[in-house]
Formats: C-alpha cells, sequence, structure tokens
C-alpha cells in the first residue's frame, strides 16, 4: 500500500515538474519574442530615412541604392520585409525598381538557399518572402516542396508563392492541379490564389476553361467573377450543357450574369435542370434580367423541394414590377406549404420597407405593389398595441 503511495506521489511530482518547464519555456519564448520585437522596431526607426528616401524616388528615373554600411541580420529582415509590403502595394516601374533592389542586396539567393534548410518552419519562412519578391528561379523548388507536402496552411504558402513567382502558364497549371489533387473542396481558393498571377489572367482563363480536368474549369469560372473577359462567353455557352454539375452551375451563373438575350426554350431548360445549383442561379437572374415572360415558370419553382430555388424565385418576382408581385400574392393565398410560407416571407419583406425609399421611382413602385397587397389582403386596420402593466400602472388607456 505504501509503495503504492510513493509512486502516485513521484507522479504528482513528475507532473508538477514538466508543468513548471512547460511555465518557463513559455515565459523564455515570450520574452525572447519581445526582444525581437523591440529589435524589429529599433531598425525600422533606424533606417526611417532610408525608407522615406526609397519611397520618395520610386516614380523617379533614377537608380536606387542600397543603405550604406554592413547590415545585421536583423537588419535586412526589417528592410526586405518592407519592400515586399511595398511590392504587394505598387504595380509597373516601381515594383520593378524593388523588385530589382531585393536581387541587388542578394534577398532572393539567401532564401533560395534557406529552401533546403532542415528546419521545416525556415523553410515556410522563405518560401512566403519568395513569393513576395516574384523569384521566379524558386518556382522549381517550391513545387518539388509543394508535392512532399500534405494538405495544410503550409501547402497554401507555397501555392500563393509558385502563383506569384512563376512565369509560365504550365506552372500555374500543375500548382492548381497539385492542390485540388487533396480532394478538399476549395475552388474559391484556388481562384483566389490563381489572380495572384503576375501572367496574363485573362488568356490563362481562357485555357483553362477549355482543359480536360473539371475542377480546373471550375477553378477558372469561379476566378472569372468580376473580371471582363467577352472571349470567354462562347465556351460559357458550351459549358452550360456540361455534364459536371458543379461546371455546369458555375458556368450557368457567369453567362445569365453576362445579360444573354436567352429564349424560352433555354429559359424552361435551366429552370427544370436536376441540379438544383443551376436552378436557383436561373432563378436568381430572371429578375435581374427583368425576363416578365418568365413569370409562370418563377411561380411553379416556388413549389421546388430545394429552399434555395424556392427564396431566389420568390425574389425575382418581387423585382418583376406589379405583375410578379401579384403571382406571389396568389401563391400566398391559393398556395399550400413551402411555397405560400416563401411567397408570404417575400411580401413580408417588401410590406415592411414602407416610408424607406428616397426615390420617386421607387415609391411609386412601392405605392403600386400595395394597392395590389390591399386587393388581395384587404387595408388592415391599425390597432392601438396594448402593453403589460409594470412599475407605475398600465397607461395604455
Amino acid at each position: 500500500m505504501f509503495s503504492n503511495l510513493a509512486l502516485a506521489y513521484g507522479f504528482i511530482y513528475v507532473c508538477l515538474g514538466l508543468i513548471a518547464a512547460g511555465i518557463i519555456v513559455l515565459f523564455c519564448m515570450k520574452i525572447k519574442h519581445n526582444a525581437e520585437q523591440r529589435e524589429m522596431e529599433h531598425y525600422a526607426a533606424k533606417h526611417h530615412d532610408y525608407f522615406v528616401y526609397v519611397q520618395a524616388h520610386l516614380h523617379d528615373d533614377i537608380k536606387l541604392e542600397l543603405p550604406p554600411g554592413k547590415l545585421t541580420r536583423a537588419e535586412r529582415r526589417v528592410i526586405q520585409a518592407k519592400f515586399i509590403e511595398w511590392i504587394e502595394q505598387f504595380k509597373g516601374e516601381a515594383r520593378e525598381k524593388l523588385l530589382h533592389l531585393c536581387r541587388e542586396a542578394g534577398f532572393v539567393e539567401e532564401d533560395l538557399r534557406a529552401l533546403s534548410s532542415p528546419r521545416k518552419g525556415r523553410r515556410i519562412e522563405a518560401a512566403y518572402r519568395l513569393g513576395g519578391m516574384r523569384a521566379e528561379e524558386a518556382v522549381p523548388q517550391l513545387q518539388q516542396l509543394m508535392n512532399r507536402t500534405r494538405y495544410g496552411p503550409v501547402t497554401i504558402i507555397l501555392a500563393r508563392a509558385i502563383a506569384k513567382s512563376a512565369n509560365e502558364q504550365r506552372q500555374i497549371r500543375e500548382m492548381l492541379s497539385r492542390l485540388l489533387s487533396y480532394g478538399k473542396a476549395i475552388h474559391h481558393m484556388a481562384a483566389d490564389i490563381l489572380l495572384e498571377t503576375r501572367l496574363d489572367a485573362p488568356s490563362l482563363m481562357r485555357k483553362l476553361l477549355d482543359d480536360q480536368d473539371p475542377g480546373l474549369v471550375k477553378v477558372a469560372l469561379v476566378a472569372m467573377w468580376g473580371q471582363a473577359v467577352p472571349a470567354a462567353v462562347p465556351t460559357l455557352n458550351r459549358l452550360v450543357g456540361s455534364e459536371e454539375k458543379d461546371v455546369r452551375a458555375e458556368a450557368v451563373k457567369l453567362y445569365l450574369g453576362s445579360n444573354p438575350a436567352l429564349k424560352d426554350d433555354t429559359i424552361a431548360a435551366l429552370m427544370h435542370d436536376h441540379a438544383w445549383e443551376v436552378r436557383a442561379a436561373a432563378a436568381k437572374a430572371l429578375g435581374r434580367l427583368h425576363a416578365a415572360g418568365s413569370i409562370p415558370l418563377l411561380a411553379e419553382a416556388l413549389k421546388d423541394e430545394n429552399w434555395h430555388v424556392r427564396n431566389h424565385s420568390a425574389e425575382s418576382l418581387a423585382m418583376l414590377g406589379e405583375q410578379g408581385f401579384e403571382t406571389l400574392c396568389q401563391a400566398a393565398l391559393t398556395g399550400t406549404g413551402p411555397a405560400r410560407e416563401t411567397a408570404l416571407y417575400r411580401i413580408e419583406r417588401i410590406m415592411a420597407k414602407e416610408g424607406d425609399h428616397e426615390e420617386v421611382e421607387q415609391m411609386v413602385a412601392f405605392n403600386k405593389k400595395k394597392l395590389v397587397y390591399d386587393r388581395y389582403f384587404g387595408v388592415q386596420p391599425s390597432k392601438r398595441i396594448g402593453t403589460v402593466a409594470g412599475v407605475g400602472g398600465d397607461y395604455t388607456a
């Protein structure tokens, strides 16, 4: 019994020792971090005049010089960090001057050597800085690192570094293929990484739209949102009929966003597609396109089994003037189940905006809808709302 008790005490002492050691290590790390931060702030203040000199002459036709004297490792990191920050902000000749300064200072060469470091943390930091400096010679090593890395935050850092540094479209495609090979739903993130390239993005997206890999096609479609790529419209027309559900849904969103002249049979086909994403995208676009002829299809879509399709259909009907709003009122009165609930919800949202309209046209449109509402639901008499008696008595009388 006593031996077991002694063993328990020993175990407790060992645990307390480990906890104390952990706390001491954390304090040491915190002290070291604070010391490094103070050192960085000191060197940033020391080289303030040099940073002002560089910033003042970035757009001048002169060669920028490096700071005088021998720099410590910490000073080099402060200056490099400032250059990378400016590289992200500037474009054109100003960026090229900063990139040249990074090479002249030996920052690129130093981080290229760091990519082969046995320390993982040092490799990651070097990859991040090389991407910031658009070091195209680092791309092969970055690709090798990415191919050996499991999916995680490090993968995203490497992918962004490759996208920023690549000087060939082939390298971007290989990076995206590797990124999608992990089987994660990261197409939107991949599209965001794609747009960080310094290559001709519209040309790259057009090429990816014709790729055999559906994942790359979807990344290109997502990346095209907000990008003016008129030459891709014929390809979008083809991808609307793609067998891949995700590709077809993204293509439909972009195709309808380009304000095409839709035929009735095209609208009907999209509204009856077996993928709810396609039906929802079509329903959402019909209100924006002011396709009043699609009101019967939208009314039918209020009964759709998918919430997104029903909601977008009701929203589009509300955008189609008096006729669309009247269709919502009819669905609210005569409909059943989800169709009635969706229509009532949209009607309540519209009527709750009374008094929020500042433009004359908006006020007129709302008043027309209010007349339709009163015709279907009747004018609601104003009622005085009672309140529960509190301290001091009931003052509602």
